[in-house]
């Protein structure tokens, strides 16, 4: 059985635009740098030519990694989403007991984890410790710096 790759709405189109820019877009500039530097002469010694060809492989590489990933794309209606504990797709605002500071995270795939936009995957070691966790639960989360525990205060959408 394959994994599936949650992801919301937002997610699963930003990758599919992500996608076909590539398809489009990327490949024809590939193409055409691939073009120019086989223009320049003798291939064997052509770093252009094995940087155009080095930056095939990559774009290839993404492409096939997008095309797995929402091959394997199951989209969560949020609308629909239980807050009785933190799952995939939910909003928890935590309590750091040492600190004493609250943050809030969203819970999403990893494909769509963005810190700066307070999203954390839930196969990260903070998301898989609070997945789970109801309201006053604490989360004990393994860090390099030792453990850390986490309060859940509020679950939300």
């Amino acid at each position: 059985m394959a994994n599936y790759n949650y992801l919301t709405q937002e997610g699963y189109d930003k990758l599919k635009a992500e996608l076909d820019e590539l398809k489009s877009t990327g490949r024809q500039e590939v193409a055409k740098a691939i073009a120019e530097a086989r223009e320049k002469g003798d291939l064997s010694e052509n770093a252009e030519y094995d940087a155009a060809k080095d930056a095939q492989g990559m774009l290839e590489m993404r492409i096939n990694e997008l095309e797995k990933t929402l091959a394997h794309a199951r989209i969560i209606d949020e609308s629909m989403m239980d807050t009785s504990e933190v799952r995939l797709l939910t909003s928890v605002t935590i309590l750091n007991k040492k600190t004493k500071k609250t943050m809030t995270y969203k819970i999403v795939s990893e494909s769509e984890a963005d810190l700066k936009a307070k999203k954390i995957s839930a196969s990260s070691p903070i998301g898989q410790g609070l997945l789970g966790k109801k309201v006053g639960e604490v989360a004990e989360i393994q860090t390099p710096a030792g453990v850390i525990h986490f309060e859940v205060v509020e679950i939300s959408i």
